[in-house]
C-alpha cells in the first residue's frame, strides 16, 4: 500500500509540474543517459535556467 501511495503522489506531482510548465530534470537526465551517453548532463540549476530562457526568449512563443 505504501508503494501505491508513493506512486500516486509521484504521478500527481509530475502532472502538476506539466500543467505549470515546470521543467522535469529527472526526465532530462533519463534522456541524456539514453540519447547522448557520452555527454555530461547540465546541473539542475543550469537546466532550469536554460529552460526558463528558452521559454521566455523565443519570439512568437507567447500570444500576449
Amino acid at each position: 500500500m505504501t508503494e501505491r501511495l508513493v506512486s500516486a503522489v509521484s504521478g500527481i506531482r509530475r502532472a502538476l509540474r506539466l500543467m505549470l510548465g515546470a521543467p522535469d530534470y529527472e526526465r532530462y537526465l533519463d534522456h541524456v543517459r539514453v540519447a547522448h551517453p557520452g555527454c555530461d548532463p547540465m546541473s539542475q540549476s543550469q537546466f532550469e535556467r536554460e529552460r526558463l530562457e528558452a521559454r521566455y526568449t523565443r519570439p512568437g512563443s507567447r500570444c500576449c
